[in-house]
Formats: structure tokens, C-alpha cells, sequence
């Protein structure tokens, strides 16, 4: 059934046009078939089903796109490997694997899950590279999601997540890697709705207090949306199993 879409597919043109900024986009020439497609979601809390973009992601493709998210919440490049969660990814077999990491990897985390974004996270993340093509799946790095905190400007405020995507991006240029630049449509995002409005797109805890990196529904939605019309821009083959989702609320 298809399905209204208003506020977000309009929002997402207009960030995503402001974002790519004439950038050369990298297409998946290989997949414009019907398919199958099978895919995979790797990362942690802000990718995953909870507090994550997975749901709007999965919501976005009819059902046809068989899917399955891997995401668990506090992981990192390392810790997801170490936990063998990773491996269970690859066991699954997928045509397509979306991999995001950098929350958990910056400083303070604790030395199971903390990576230093130019050495040791590179190396992981390459090496998720190197894995999935060998087990026949496309790789696509994702940029993560931004902190939606601001500064007195208007801006967002640009923190320890800065290095790990500053490297997400040049691993995916040098590995000529498809890659979803979502911390840039999220920084546009945020920007564009501001301070008040942006926090319609986040969790709150138990207590009310309003969580700046977790998503709540809206956000969860409107996000998943970005993320999945962009895999699409990237592989075209999809665009035929794509959904519009309504965002009224």
C-alpha cells in the first residue's frame, strides 16, 4: 500500500541537496536488477531498532527487501567484533551491509570499546570492509548520526565524533566505498529545524530528560527516511521497493 508523504521527503530533498553540495556521488552500477536484496544493519544504539534509525530505514522498503538489524546498543568498531556480533552479520549473508560506528569509539569509553579514529578505528573498520566483500556483500559505511547539541549560534557543536567521520570518509574514498554521509544530512537536519524544534526528534528518559544523540519516534522515522533514500541514490535497483512514509505526526 502506498502510503502519504509530506513533511519528510520535502525536508529530506532540501537537506540532502544542501548537503551534497555538488559532491560526485558514487552509484552502484552492479545492482540495478530487481533484486533479490538482502540487508544487513551494523552498528550500535543510534542504528539500532530502539533508539536508532533502523526502524524508519525498515519501514521505507516494501517487504520484498529482506532486512535484519544487527545494531546492539554501546558497541563499538572493536567491541561489536570482539562479541561476535559481527560474525553473526556475515552468517546472514547479505547483498548489502550498512556499517556505522563512532559513538562508542571516541575517548572516555573504556579500553574494550575507545579506538583512535586515524589508527586502530580505521583498521577496524577496513577490516569490515575487506570481510563483507569476501563473503559477497557490498559494503556501505554511514557517517554517524550527530550529537544535537547547540551553541549559542544556532549550530550544532562539532565534538570528539568529528575524527571518526572526518576517517569514515576518506576509508570509503580510498576503498571506493558506497557512502551514506548521515551525520552531515543530520547536521543539516538539526540545523535547519533549530534548538527547539530538533528536539522533537529525540528520546527522553524516565525522568523526561531529553537524550541529544538517541532518537524517539520522530526522529527514529525522519532519519530511517534520509537513510534509506539515500541507499537508494546510491544503488538505483532499489528504487522500485521503496516506500513513502507518513510523517504527520
Amino acid at each position: 500500500m502506498k502510503l502519504a508523504f509530506r513533511w519528510t521527503l520535502a525536508a529530506f530533498i532540501a537537506i540532502v541537496a544542501a548537503a551534497q553540495d555538488g559532491a560526485k556521488l558514487k552509484v552502484d552500477d552492479s545492482w540495478y536488477h530487481q533484486g533479490p536484496f538482502k540487508i544487513a544493519l551494523v552498528g550500535d544504539s543510534t542504528v539500532n531498532d530502539e533508539g536508532g534509525w533502523g526502524t524508519g530505514f525498515r519501514a521505507s522498503f516494501a517487504p520484498e527487501v529482506e532486512m535484519k538489524n544487527f545494531a546492539l546498543n554501546g558497541r563499538s568498531s572493536k567491541s561489536f567484533r570482539d562479541q561476535g556480533a559481527w560474525t553473526k552479520a556475515l552468517v546472514y549473508k547479505p547483498t548489502y551491509v550498512l556499517i556505522q560506528f563512532g559513538h562508542n569509539d571516541v575517548p572516555g569509553k573504556g579500553a574494550d570499546r575507545e579506538t583512535v579514529a586515524a589508527t586502530t578505528y580505521r583498521a577496524n573498520m577496513e577490516r569490515y570492509i575487506d570481510e563483507a566483500r569476501a563473503a559477497g556483500a557490498v559494503p556501505v559505511l554511514v557517517t554517524s548520526i550527530v550529537r544535537r547539541n547547540f551553541d549559542a549560534d544556532g549550530k550544532i557543536k562539532r565534538d570528539s565524533l568529528v575524527p571518526y567521520i572526518t576517517e569514515v570518509r576518506k576509508i570509503a574514498a580510498e576503498k571506493n566505498v558506497l557512502l551514506i554521509d548521515l551525520y552531515n544530512l543530520t547536521l543539516a537536519q538539526a540545523e535547519s529545524m533549530g534548538p527547539v524544534d530538533s528536539e522533537t526528534l529525540g528520546a527522553h528518559d524516565a525522568n523526561g530528560k531529553l537524550d541529544t544523540t538517541h532518537l524517539g519516534g520522530r526522529g527514529r522515522l525522519t532519519i530511517g527516511v534520509m537513510a534509506a533514500h539515500e541507499l537508494v541514490r546510491l544503488v538505483p535497483g532499489l528504487r522500485p521497493h521503496l516506500r513513502e512514509i507518513d510523517d504527520a505526526a
